[in-house]
């Protein structure tokens, strides 16, 4: 099984085109939309990766002209950005930001990576796609894989949790990417949506979004809710890389955020 790698744009799309281009085993990028309050820092990274990244199909889709895909994904006149990879849905986005693409991207390729591992290998774009073990972007976490990005994260790792209708989340999100970028190799930075994630959540008693965390092999070492500005924000990371923990038992994210 490969990717199928063609030229492409995102091209807008009927309900009988759709469903071809649905079809077969390389991820599709939807974008319900027809024009009418779609951000323009999405509408830029939406093309841009369509034209760039040839590992994915981008499409758009006018939900009023497409009410059967519109009434297939649950959606409605707001801009919606879907990801479907093997005929499930694993990316929803109502009202995506420029910040929300790179995250579903990756989710994509996750899913990719675990269901034909050789993929990426050959189709893999050479400038865009990192073939070493250097994150330079967020990472999507859930409850499934807190343990092996976090945990068990060789780097320290700040933790945002968020969710898509917070405010402050949304003013915080280029910051951190920023952030990502500058300190690659040295730190993680990983989101979990509290929302899809309730059992994170729940275990670390998160009570207020955006909530920042920081863990370094296995301790919590910051635990803060509320934005942070830039510079504060550049500076706490720049201290837990500094920072020097003893070797300690593992434990599990309840024993982190302090339950018994």
């Amino acid at each position: 099984m490969r990717w199928t790698v063609t030229d492409q744009q995102p091209t807008l799309l009927t309900d009988e085109a759709l469903q071809d281009a649905l079809l077969g085993d390389q991820p599709v990028l939807i974008l319900f939309s027809n024009g009418e309050g779609l951000r323009g820092d999405f509408k830029v990274a939406f093309n841009r990766a369509a034209a760039e990244d040839k590992r994915f199909k981008f499409v758009q889709v006018d939900p009023r002209k497409s009410p059967e895909a519109a009434a297939r994904f649950g959606v409605g006149d707001k801009p919606t950005l879907i990801g479907v990879y093997c005929g499930e849905v694993l990316v929803k986005r109502p009202r995506p930001w420029g910040t929300d693409l790179p995250l579903a991207l990756e989710l994509l390729e996750q899913a990719v990576k675990d269901r034909n591992p050789e993929a990426l290998e050959d189709n893999s774009p050479g400038e865009v796609e990192e073939k070493n073990d250097v994150i330079d972007h967020p990472v999507t976490v859930t409850d499934a894989t807190f343990e092996q990005e976090v945990l068990a994260s060789d780097i320290p790792v700040l933790v945002d949790f968020w969710a898509e209708w917070c405010g402050p989340c949304r003013m915080v999100a280029p910051i951190l990417d920023k952030l990502a970028k500058e300190f690659a190799g040295q730190i993680k930075i990983a989101k979990v949506n509290v929302d899809e994630n309730p059992g994170l959540a729940q275990a670390f008693r998160i009570m207020s979004i955006p909530n920042l965390m920081i863990i370094k092999q296995r301790t919590m070492i910051f635990n803060q809710p509320g934005a942070l500005p830039e510079a504060a924000l550049r500076d706490l990371i720049q201290q837990a890389i500094a920072l020097e923990i003893p070797a300690q038992p593992a434990e599990t994210p309840a024993q982190a955020s302090g339950q018994q």
